[in-house]
């Protein structure tokens, strides 16, 4: 094709294209879907269920891989820290990784012997959660690892603990306050929400708080919030309802109420 008859052809492919483009965009902008018909289109199939002592399990059975992702949600976040015990939920969620009366050293070490992978937590202004994804055959092990620390973990919190994650925490906070823009998250926060409201502090909390936080500051902050009725295990992958019912009245059951959690 000469080079004129293309230049002429790609012209008019892209003039129609920029004519049509208003109304393309006009058709496409009316098309979207509510966001509640979206929600509501996402149907995963799950069992619920409270066992006596008000733990909430729910149970997502997909047996595409021979896993099972395991996660408990305990309704505790940096809303509920009190005056001058800013960083609290964090400090203790890195407190709760370092052994258990009945599991003591490294929480990891014997999640990686089975090969489990995606073992953390994360804090929010709402919750704490912690989760890892282990191979079927040990779950076991896992639920064994996350009851102990739920129900026997003040044995194993020392000083010298203590004292270890606050440096850790208080080193992450310097991280991330050095970044660029680091300091703009204690901005958003303190002007979104005026001074008393729950999320108007940050989740890292302040050096000096941090710094204050006491051995039985930390165990009354378990007491207070870690019982199993504020808490909810999730367990998704192959693994049914009845054998998670069976599971969780073996390794959490035994375990009695805490304090009741309410929210500020």
């Amino acid at each position: 094709m000469p080079r004129f008859h293309r230049f002429a052809l790609a012209l008019a492919v892209t003039t129609s294209l920029v004519a049509a483009g208003p109304a393309l965009a006009k058709a496409k902008a009316a098309d979207p879907a509510p966001i509640a018909d979206l929600v509501k289109a996402v149907d995963i199939p799950y069992e619920a269920f409270t066992l006596n002592n008000g733990l909430r399990v729910i149970v997502h059975e997909d047996r595409k891989a021979p896993v099972v992702a395991v996660s408990v949600w305990y309704r505790v976040g940096s809303k509920h820290e009190p005056k001058g015990k800013t960083g609290f939920a964090h400090l203790f969620e890195h407190l709760m990784f370092n052994g258990s009366e009945n599991a003591p050293g490294d929480f990891f070490e014997p999640l990686q012997q089975v090969g489990a992978t995606d073992s953390n937590g994360t804090t929010n202004v709402d919750r704490t959660n912690y989760f890892e994804t282990v191979p079927t055959g040990a779950l076991d092990r896992a639920l064994f690892l996350e009851s102990d620390r739920m129900g026997h973990l003040l044995g194993a919190v020392t000083q010298e603990k203590l004292d270890n994650q606050r440096g850790v925490v208080q080193n992450e906070k310097r991280q991330g306050d050095n970044n660029p823009y680091g300091l703009l998250r204690y901005e958003i926060f303190e002007n979104l929400f005026p001074k008393g409201h729950p999320y108007h502090h940050s989740t890292i909390g302040s050096m000096a708080d941090l710094n204050s936080a006491s051995l039985d500051d930390v165990k009354k902050w378990f007491t207070d919030n870690y019982g199993p009725n504020n808490a909810v295990l999730v367990l998704a992958g192959a693994v049914g309802g009845g054998t998670a019912h069976a599971q969780g009245d073996e390794w959490v059951g035994g375990i009695p109420r805490g304090a009741a959690n309410q929210p500020p």
